[in-house]
C-alpha cells in the first residue's frame, strides 16, 4: 500500500502571482490552504521583542533570548537570521567606555555648506567618512545642513580636528561648536 501525500497541494492565484516578489515573501501556509503574505519590512510583536532584547544585550545566547521573548530556541534562531538577512540587524558591537580610552571630549558641530546641490552633498558625505574623530554625521532640516558628533581627547585636539579636517571638508562655509560638559544618557 502506498502512502498518500498528506501535504496539501496549493495553487497560487493569478493575483498572488502578480505581486512583486521582491516586496513580499511567503510567510506561512495554513492547513486549509490560505497563503499569508507578509511585507518584509513589517515586524510582528515577537520580532520587535527580539530586537529590543538584542539592542540591550547583543551577547545573549539564543537560549537566553528565547526565554526572554517566550519562544523556543529554534524559532528564535530562524527569526534572528531573517532579521539579519533583511537588514533589521546590521551588526553587533561592543560599547566602549570612551572616557577610559582617553576620548572623553565630545563636541557637536553645526555645519553650513556653501552649496547644497546633490553633487556637493555627496562630496561632503564621502569626505566625512574619512575623518575618524567624527563619530556621527546627520543631515538636518534646519538653518544649518549637518550636525556632527566629534570625539577627541581634549579641547586642543578638537581645535586641531576642526581647523585641519572639518573646515577642510568640501563646501563647508560655516561651523558652530557646542561642547558637551557631561553625558547624561548615551544609548
Amino acid at each position: 500500500m502506498t502512502q498518500a501525500n498528506t501535504k496539501p497541494n496549493f495553487s497560487r492565484s493569478k493575483e498572488i502571482d502578480k505581486i512583486d516578489q521582491s516586496i513580499y515573501r511567503r510567510a506561512d501556509v495554513s492547513s486549509i490552504g490560505t497563503v499569508i503574505l507578509v511585507i518584509e519590512d513589517q515586524l510582528d510583536r515577537l520580532d520587535k521583542n527580539i530586537l529590543s532584547a538584542l539592542s540591550r544585550d547583543g551577547r545573549l545566547s539564543m537560549s537566553e533570548l528565547a526565554a526572554k521573548v517566550g519562544l523556543s530556541k529554534t524559532p528564535v534562531q530562524a527569526r534572528v537570521k531573517r532579521l539579519e538577512k533583511d537588514g533589521f540587524i546590521r551588526g553587533y558591537q561592543a560599547i566602549i567606555d570612551r572616557e577610559r580610552m582617553g576620548e572623553g571630549h565630545v563636541a557637536f558641530v553645526q555645519v553650513k555648506l556653501s552649496d547644497t546641490r546633490s553633487a556637493a552633498l555627496d562630496a561632503f558625505n564621502r569626505a566625512v567618512q574619512a575623518v575618524p574623530e567624527i563619530e556621527q554625521c546627520h543631515m538636518m532640516a534646519s538653518s544649518f545642513d549637518y550636525l556632527l558628533k566629534v570625539r577627541t581627547t581634549d579641547i586642543a585636539a578638537y581645535r586641531r580636528v576642526l581647523g585641519e579636517r572639518i573646515s577642510a571638508l568640501p563646501h563647508v562655509a560655516q561651523t558652530s561648536t557646542f561642547v558637551a560638559m557631561e553625558t547624561v544618557k548615551d544609548r
